[in-house]
């Protein structure tokens, strides 16, 4: 009779994936970086330890939205004091940093507890084709 082996930290194989968001929806693309960086898609996927792999996004500058979002989406920081709300629309955003376009849509994506922080910390975003991390692919 064999039982279920329970997954271990040490057994844990991460991977590199190159994504191109260039002309891809950002909601879509999100969705299938956070389902990376989770592990979801892993035979030894557990939720209580972080099994996910390292993701590179190119072309971030280049990610496309539907319908009036790219005037109408707001993004909202508020850093605690009296007159520190802070509103800035998509359009503002992608053109003064892309990059962070992408990190809010991946970080909506992926579940609110602690591993959060180690998931993120393995997304490399870009917002041109170039980026440092060509020797981690295999050819």
């Amino acid at each position: 009779m064999k039982q279920t082996v329970a997954t271990k930290a040490k057994q844990i194989d991460r991977q590199w994936h190159l994504v191109d968001a260039k002309g891809q929806i950002l909601g879509r693309v999100a969705t299938r970086i956070a389902v990376l960086l989770m592990g979801k898609s892993k035979a030894y996927f557990v939720r209580h330890l972080d099994c996910g792999d390292y993701v590179v996004v190119v072309n971030a500058k280049d990610v496309a939205v539907t319908g009036k979002k790219l005037t109408q989406k707001i993004y909202t920081t508020y850093s605690g004091y009296p007159g520190g709300l802070r509103r800035e629309a998509f359009r503002e955003l992608l053109g003064r940093k892309p990059e962070e376009v992408v990190r809010r849509g991946v970080c909506g994506m992926l579940p609110k507890n602690k591993l959060r922080d180690s998931m993120i910390k393995r997304l490399y975003i870009y917002s041109g084709e170039e980026h440092p991390h060509k020797d981690k692919f295999k050819m």
